[in-house]
């Protein structure tokens, strides 16, 4: 492996890599030192066989980014440059105005970058693919060792199975280029201070009963406490949701044990959901700004002595909430906990997200090549890690990248990377290394993640099909989901809040039934369980 460092190192010029790459991988004939046929295997894994460099003419690659950070002429992307041979450049928008953006580009084709997503679905991106604004990934399949590997030949093993399925579109052509193993197993969820159970001698919950004799105990000790906060405003019951029956509110959801879809707002399971959030707020064991509670105010009630005692968040925040409270706050000690609802289970995280699709031009095989390199372990290792030597230093056992160039004992994350070396950039990196910052797990955030790998009757939900839909289809979600989503979201907030009888309780669900037949939820439910099943015949 040193004598592929010396080849990364050496190789100052785009125009040096056509020198020391050859079309069939490395050439031993440079002059930059000799690789024996082990090392050039090892390297031809970890590109996936691709060869590289990809270019030997420096053809500008445009790729549309979702950042306002300009990592143009960043140490990464400069060698991502260097290795490929291509000028990739980053037309970098914020994500605020980002499909805003991407619609100005479409509507203008020229305007297009080679590779482009803007913020916009993939229905959409298939859509104009099918109008010939895209190139059909699988017309090159053979030239994409990676993007064939992961997406078609062990999409068994790899799990990346629905990827065919959920993402061609109706003309048979694979559209996008998806995101591959982009997601911690645990991400969000509740959150409580062990320090003050741990005091008063309370367990962690193992369900909605074991939390509410929990949270009314705490209530008793401070009084003046709001046990359970939250800044999610009307999230919070699609939060909540996914532990009473996996409830995407307002949306329909796949019933795994009669395999339809069923819509949400009409389950039992949500108004089983809000009687006990009423129950909670009554009480005054929710926090009455639920609702409206800004991140600054509940970080404030979450980081003080005796305030709040469990909420729901990122879970990067059991470290930050330390850092915040270190010296005022003694003991403080927050960590993951279990889900509240009745399933215990919490939402599982894709191996496969969204991705971008690239332009139709004399460019295409060149653009589609690059996303295949993101794609290898060495394109995810420098998107992810950087450059040993330059950008980090592998941990003795290889496990981890340590970071350089940062304050001893900093806590590092994505973000950081980006701003210093133009690494984990939206919208370019479409695979992480394991082994880097992303994944590299503080004590109580593996804690996390093993709770929920080795928990006992909890774990993961089922991730739902992910279906295409026809024009049709589309046209009723169109016309019906964005009311059906207010519409829920006030029943459900008035649910909580009202003292009045008639807004809650037997009376209130009878009457919210009608309602929500009368917005479309029907329609809706029909046009998901129309797609499931072309879904099922594939």
């Amino acid at each position: 492996m040193e004598a592929l460092k010396r080849i990364l190192v050496l190789a100052t010029a785009i125009a040096m890599s056509a020198v020391l790459f050859s079309s069939c991988g490395l050439d031993k004939k440079t002059d930059v030192g000799s690789m024996t046929k082990e090392e050039i295997a090892e390297f031809e894994k970890k590109t996936g066989g691709l060869k590289l460099p990809l270019d030997d003419k420096g053809t500008t690659i445009s790729v549309l980014c979702d950042t306002s950070q300009d990592s143009n002429q960043s140490v990464v992307v400069n060698e991502l440059r260097r290795r490929t041979g291509l000028n990739v450049e980053l037309i970098q928008v914020p994500r605020a105005t980002l499909t805003e953006k991407a619609r100005v580009m479409v509507a203008s084709r020229d305007q297009m970058p080679d590779i482009f997503q803007g913020g916009m679905m993939t229905d959409e991106l298939n859509d104009l693919g099918m109008q010939g604004a895209f190139e059909p990934v699988n017309k090159h399949f053979d030239q994409l060792p990676n993007i064939k590997s992961i997406y078609v030949d062990n999409a068994k093993e790899l799990g990346t199975e629905k990827v065919m399925k959920s993402y061609t579109a109706a003309d048979g052509n694979l559209y996008i280029v998806p995101i591959y193993d982009s997601e911690r197993y645990v991400n969000h969820g509740m959150m409580y201070r062990k320090d003050i159970f741990d005091k008063h001698n309370i367990p962690m919950w193992h369900g909605p009963e074991e939390f509410y004799q929990a949270m009314k105990k705490l209530k008793s000790l401070y009084p003046n406490s709001t046990p359970f906060v939250s800044k999610n405003g009307e999230a919070i019951f699609w939060r909540l949701g996914q532990s009473w029956g996996g409830l995407d509110i307002a949306r329909p959801y796949y019933d795994e044990e009669t395999k339809i879809w069923k819509h949400s707002v009409t389950d039992p399971n949500l108004k089983d959901m809000l009687d006990y959030m009423k129950k909670l707020y009554d009480e005054k064991l929710l926090d009455p700004e639920f609702l409206t509670c800004t991140q600054a105010a509940w970080t404030s009630k979450m980081t003080q002595a005796e305030t709040s005692f469990a909420t729901v968040d990122w879970i990067g925040r059991l470290d930050q909430f330390y850092e915040q409270t270190r010296g005022i706050v003694p003991d403080y000690d927050l960590r993951y906990a279990n889900p509240i609802g009745p399933t215990q289970k919490v939402i599982t995280l894709s191996k496969v997200g969204a991705g971008p699709a690239v332009k139709k031009s004399e460019n295409s095989l060149l653009a589609l090549k690059l996303l295949d390199y993101l794609l290898s372990e060495n394109g995810a290792e420098l998107m992810s890690c950087g450059i040993e030597g330059v950008t980090f230093n592998w941990n003795e056992d290889k496990t981890h990248a340590k970071y350089i160039g940062f304050e001893e004992g900093k806590a590092i994350g994505i973000n950081d990377l980006e701003e210093k070396y133009g690494m984990c950039v939206s919208g370019l990196c479409r695979r992480y290394d394991r082994r880097c910052v992303y994944f590299n797990y503080t004590e109580k955030e593996q804690e996390a993640q093993d709770m929920m790998l080795n928990k006992e009757g909890g774990g993961f939900l089922p991730e739902d099909p992910l279906l295409t839909y026809t024009a049709e289809e589309k046209q009723i979600f169109s016309d019906y989901n964005a009311k059906i989503e207010k519409a829920t979201s006030e029943f459900c907030s008035k649910y909580i809040l009202s003292s009045n009888p008639s807004e809650t309780g037997d009376m209130a669900w009878t009457a919210w039934l009608k309602q929500a037949d009368s917005l479309g939820v029907q329609a809706v439910t029909d046009a998901y369980n129309a797609a499931q099943a072309r879904y099922d015949a594939q």
